[in-house]
């Protein structure tokens, strides 16, 4: 159910772009009354699938805040991102930086398990799976870095496809390529895992 809900934006943002472009019209007529008579009409199906993103990841915060549970700090970061590159793309009319996001995302999270690691001496994913699963300490480093190494390429992936391709690919890959490789890396992991886990038990 968390999977879910930690998707709810990227799938509402899929579900908007492909509404407002099944539906020309209406959805320049809206992101004009809304956003301005300097819009041009191509542009709407992605001006209104950046505003619905950032009204799910706000909706989101403040779902959890209303019921007393904590925000996960990735939540607070996805927020943070969503509104400085959402609404750059929406006050500029620019695409380009509502597609940077997902990359600028996938970077930070490399870059802060690789800081930690290096500089701090302290293996994040170790602190988030050590309850879970205990292992020995090279492949807690290994796991560290191919975790790293996902996100570095995910946000490289993420800028290909964007710059490389037309912007209806670059949504549905940001949906479907994205769930699928993530799904794809993690269940990899499960298989390396549960190798180490028989061996440390045997």
């Amino acid at each position: 159910m968390k999977f879910l809900f930690d998707l709810l934006p990227v799938i509402l943002f899929f579900a908007a772009y492909k509404i407002a472009g099944g539906s020309p019209d209406a959805s320049a007529d809206l992101a004009m009354r809304v956003l301005g008579d300097s819009i041009v009409a191509s542009q709407a199906p992605i001006l209104i699938a950046t505003a619905v993103a950032i009204l799910a990841t706000l909706g989101q915060v403040i779902w959890l805040l209303a019921r007393g549970r904590k925000v996960d700090t990735m939540l607070w970061i996805s927020l943070a991102l969503i509104v400085v590159f959402g609404g750059a793309t929406l006050v500029l009319h620019d695409a380009t930086f509502i597609k940077w996001k997902p990359t600028v995302l996938y970077w930070l999270f490399a870059g802060t398990l690789l800081v930690s690691a290096l500089v701090f001496r302290r293996n994040l994913i170790r602190a988030l799976m050590e309850q879970q699963v205990q292992l020995p300490e090279p492949v807690w480093a290994r796991l560290n870095l191919s975790w790293i190494a996902f996100f570095a390429v995910m946000g490289a992936l993420n800028l290909y496809v964007a710059f490389s391709y037309s912007e209806d690919t670059w949504v549905d890959f940001k949906l479907y390529g994205g769930m699928g490789l993530m799904l794809l890396f993690v269940i990899g992991q499960g298989f390396m895992l549960s190798r180490h886990i028989e061996e440390t038990n045997s």
